[in-house]
């Protein structure tokens, strides 16, 4: 049987890493989180005061990073480091790490080489274009800005951090900015991709529409 390789990319607020998990557990494949390797070296780039402009220090962390991804955890070198990747400062500071160039070929290089068994859902910014070019299937989702902002804020209440729809949508323009403009190896659309509009979809609705998706492709029994 053909491993199947499912990219789901697509800015940041659309829903891709709650859909990308809950697809993975309804397939029974691997999930993969690609933002988490980028938090990963925010969180070592922190903990050493390394700055964004240090990029070869970075890049040797980049290139020693070990992650496992484990049901609905991560470990970095064997410890449970989910709360700690998914913090509030992580999450503030990880866009300007994650836009280095060198970092991003480090990683994807480092994606390619993991191993997996019959399946693997995995979900970032350019997984469909630079990581899985030949992936099973393609989706690319997007959704209103306003929905986006929303859905952000929510993500921050739900770590109990209370912060106005004001500054998270300043912040979204400056991610926007950062993926579609400063990078080009980092937001992009494959040409193949599905693209999924999730504006007025809950998160098992996109799961569903994604999952019969694949299932009309006969991907999953060739």
């Amino acid at each position: 049987m053909k491993k199947v390789v499912i990219t789901i990319d697509g800015p940041t607020g659309t829903g891709k890493s709650t859909t990308a998990r809950f697809l993975a557990e309804k397939l029974r494949f691997i999930y993969i989180d690609s933002g988490f390797f980028y938090r990963a070296i925010t969180f070592i780039a922190l903990k050493d005061k390394l700055k964004p402009n240090e990029i070869n220090k970075l890049s040797e962390i980049a290139k020693k990073i070990n992650l496992e991804f484990k049901e609905n955890s991560v470990f970095l070198d064997g410890v449970d480091a989910t709360d700690a990747l998914r913090n509030f400062e992580i999450t503030n500071k990880v866009a300007s790490i994650s836009k280095i160039r060198q970092l991003r070929k480090i990683i994807n290089e480092k994606i390619k080489s993991i191993e997996f068994e019959n399946g693997l859902v995995i979900d970032g910014k350019d997984m469909g274009t630079s990581v899985f070019p030949d992936a099973s299937v393609k989706f690319f989702l997007n959704c209103d800005f306003d929905a986006r902002v929303a859905r952000r804020q929510q993500e921050f209440l739900d770590q109990g951090h209370k912060i106005l729809k004001e500054k998270i949508s300043i912040e979204l323009k400056k991610r926007d900015e950062i993926d579609t403009r400063q990078n080009e190896n980092s937001l992009r659309k494959a040409q193949d991709a599905v693209e999924v509009d999730t504006t007025n979809m809950i998160i098992e609705e996109q799961v569903d529409f994604l999952y019969r998706k694949i299932l009309s492709l006969n991907i999953l029994n060739t």
